[in-house]
């Protein structure tokens, strides 16, 4: 079993995978935020495609500027889209796979649709009031973050892929 080093591995706690025998590690502080770093490199490559194109063709072409309300909910509402979508089917975001990171829930399965919006809705104020949510990872006896506390969900550290 891979450990992070350093703080990440200072607290192992483990949650079993569905239908196996295997002991998944739940993943640590350091991994997570460096997924949620790419994560947020991936998000500015769909919110131009989904947000900034439609708006940019309604601008420039209609002269149509939408409400700053109506933009913040188009925001809210896709990247919702794509992260429960990733989250209820996979478990994984592209950048969640990228660093071996899966969402389950509390009994070790992948997250249904609405824990998923639950978690991601909880995971809104949990970053932009000040990273509150965050942080909460410090003092949490399992090093989740506040969202995933809430929610009922936890992110686990999957195993290395063996070649074929």
């Amino acid at each position: 079993m891979t450990h992070d080093k350093g703080r990440d591995a200072a607290a192992p706690r483990h949650c079993p995978e569905p239908g196996t025998r295997t002991v998944v590690e739940l993943a640590g502080l350091r991994r997570r935020l460096a997924s949620m770093l790419y994560e947020s490199m991936l998000m500015l490559g769909v919110l131009a495609l989904v947000f900034l194109v439609p708006y940019l063709i309604l601008g420039i072409g209609f002269g149509i500027a939408p409400p700053g309300g109506l933009a913040w909910l188009h925001i809210f509402v896709v990247l919702g889209m794509y992260f429960v979508w990733y989250w209820h089917r996979h478990g994984q975001t592209l950048a969640m796979q990228t660093w071996r990171l899966k969402i389950v829930g509390e009994d070790g399965r992948v997250a249904g649709v609405g824990r998923s919006w639950v978690r991601y809705a909880l995971a809104w104020p949990s970053v932009l009031l000040g990273g509150v949510g965050l942080l909460w990872a410090l003092v949490d006896r399992d090093r989740q973050f506040l969202h995933d506390r809430l929610a009922g969900t936890r992110i686990v550290l999957l195993p290395p892929q063996r070649p074929s």
